[in-house]
């Protein structure tokens, strides 16, 4: 399975998830039994990456959504969020940007062009503030 494909499996259960609010176990147990969405470890651990830390990842998503609330934003963009910056504030080995395209990519297939712009936006909006947080903390570490 490419990370692309781990994503967008994860993408799916986390929209499941804020879909029908059902169990976490129950949406994996579902998952595997229906063969409908591939899953492995990979999958799996994010999946419960997002859903054990969802609250600190939509605290960081609401300052970034200029006017709109999580409430409002379709299911679909908000999953996509979730899985990309679970990546940017969980994930080492995974570079920001890299994150953002994949989370335009899996909204380019399930979304439309203006919630897919949306997602690139609060994205990028959010990556650059998460940058500047960084470069003060990287500069005491070279001293």
């Amino acid at each position: 399975m490419t990370r692309h494909e781990m994503r967008e499996s994860a993408f799916m259960l986390v929209f499941e998830r804020a879909l029908t609010g059902e169990d976490v176990n129950e949406i994996i147990e579902t998952a595997k039994e229906s063969e409908a969405v591939p899953v492995n470890d990979a999958v799996l651990a994010a999946f419960r990456g997002v859903e054990q830390n969802r609250d600190q990842i939509d605290a960081c998503i609401r300052p970034h959504l200029k006017k709109w609330t999580l409430e409002r934003i379709t299911k679909v963009s908000l999953a996509a969020l979730r899985v990309a910056v679970y990546e940017i504030l969980f994930v080492d080995d995974i570079d920001a940007d890299i994150s953002v395209s994949e989370a335009v990519k899996i909204c380019e297939t399930y979304t439309t062009k203006e919630d897919t712009s949306f997602v690139n936006g609060v994205l990028g909006s959010l990556v650059r503030q998460y940058r500047e947080k960084q470069k003060p903390a990287e500069a005491e570490n070279i001293h």
